[in-house]
């Protein structure tokens, strides 16, 4: 099958990849010059484990191909896939912009039939508005269809070559059948290709991620209330872990979510409800607490240090919004950033993959070391942000000897707090009791 995605960020560049790696002819189209020709030259562009394997073994075999030319890209394009930006406005609505430029310019150039697929994260209604926007200037047959990603930064592309289930919102039976056809590869264990409209299929996509949201929101809250009443966030997670109601996961605390998807898709739901004059009020409270929980290390950071760290030398451990991406967006270890150098405090900073990111977004405002533990060097305490697997089991001798003295805020629950009093630490972590060496 001949397909186009429009697009190549993230969720492009992983969609294009992955359809080409079972026998599709896949040209990806981007305005950015400079990214098309670096990916036209093998030079992957994101980081996501596993992906660069299969980008290079399906552009050597022909099958990836990339442009700047949407005329180009969608000429004997089947199925064109939209994987465009839909960034928050000041009022946290989703900016269709791209979207809708996009389609307008599709309307021009069609001339046959075609399945346009939203694969972007869409507020309700966005597949009328593509459908529309088309129709302006092409009167042929075709049809838009809902198609939302799942892809879990870190594991995308196992999330999209075996995923739970494949949600397409669509109620043209022709596009059903070329949507069966494309997603039948990828679905021969049993996994469900769910058909639904349009608009519910748009839903679902903020309802998942929403929901994630308020579960991690939820056991923040349980850790904050954990450490008031002398309770073990660690024990409590695992109680309830084991109701199959609850399930185990996204219920580990932390400094709160960030990166692409649940920020601006629960701003997304919240301000979409507001539009039709329903208040939201549980997801009101998760974008509060969130907001909060970012800089929930900061007074206990501060209480350790009798509230000043005017001449304090911090070492950051992790700066990406979680492990296994170079992804920065609302990563918590900016706001951390933000708040210890207000205070007069110095940061070094470490993470394997994305500390280029980050460097572009503050420039000399920290130092960045070339390993987890040159961030240690003159130190007065180890601040951990993201949970990389090469920080859970460090060598705590260079740890000591690097660091001034030996005091660790934890904000991933890395580490075991019994093997951190045995080891003498001074050591405070989410929804645990502290382990003093004072």
């Amino acid at each position: 099958m001949k397909i186009a995605v429009v697009g190549t960020g993230y969720v492009g560049l992983v969609t294009g990849t992955c359809f080409a790696e079972t026998g599709n002819q896949v040209t990806c189209v981007d305005i950015d010059q400079r990214k098309v020709e670096k990916l036209s030259n093998g030079q992957i562009t994101i980081y996501e484990p596993g992906l660069e394997k299969i980008f290079l073994r399906n552009l050597k075999e022909g099958r990836l191909h990339f442009t700047t030319s949407l005329a180009e890209g969608i000429k004997d394009a089947v199925i064109v896939f939209l994987a465009l930006p839909t960034p928050p406005g000041e009022d946290g609505s989703a900016d269709l912009k791209y979207i809708l430029g996009v389609a307008d310019d599709l309307g021009k150039l069609m001339t046959d039939y075609k399945v346009i697929v939203d694969k972007s994260t869409v507020p309700v209604g966005t597949a009328d508005k593509v459908h529309a926007a088309i129709a302006k200037n092409f009167k042929g047959e075709f049809a838009v269809v809902s198609n939302p990603e799942f892809l879990r930064e870190g594991v995308a592309v196992d999330d999209f070559m075996k995923p739970d289930r494949v949600v397409v919102g669509t109620t043209n039976e022709k596009a059903k059948q070329v949507m069966t056809e494309l997603y039948a590869p990828f679905v021969r264990s049993g996994n469900p290709v769910i058909f639904m409209d349009e608009r519910s299929a748009e839903l679902t996509k903020y309802a998942a991620n929403s929901f994630l949201a308020v579960k991690i929101s939820f056991m923040n809250e349980i850790a904050r209330l954990c450490e008031r009443v002398g309770a073990d966030v660690d024990m409590v997670r695992k109680g309830i872990g084991s109701d199959e109601r609850i399930g185990k996961r996204f219920l580990f605390p932390g400094i709160g979510y960030g990166g692409s998807c649940f920020p601006k898709d629960v701003q997304a739901l919240v301000k979409s409800s507001n539009e039709v004059n329903y208040n939201f009020e549980i997801l009101d409270a998760v974008m509060k607490v969130n907001e909060e929980q970012k800089l929930f290390l900061m007074p206990k950071i501060l209480q350790y240090f009798g509230g000043d760290l005017k001449g304090r030398r911090f070492a950051l451990w992790g700066l990406a919004f979680k492990p296994n991406t170079d992804d920065i967006r609302e990563a918590p270890a900016l706001y951390m950033i933000d708040a210890l150098t207000a205070a007069g405090a110095s940061v070094s900073a470490f993470d394997p993959e994305a500390m280029p990111n980050v460097r572009q977004v503050v420039g000399d405002k920290i130092e960045f070391a070339e390993g987890q533990y040159d961030a240690l060097k003159d130190a007065d305490a180890l601040i951990i942000a993201t949970e990389w697997s090469e920080f859970r089991t460090p060598e705590f001798e260079k740890i000591t000897t690097s660091l001034k003295q030996r005091v660790i805020f934890d904000g991933r629950n890395v580490f075991d707090a019994a093997q951190m009093r045995t080891l003498g630490f001074h050591y405070e972590s989410v929804g645990r009791l502290a382990v003093t060496n004072k």
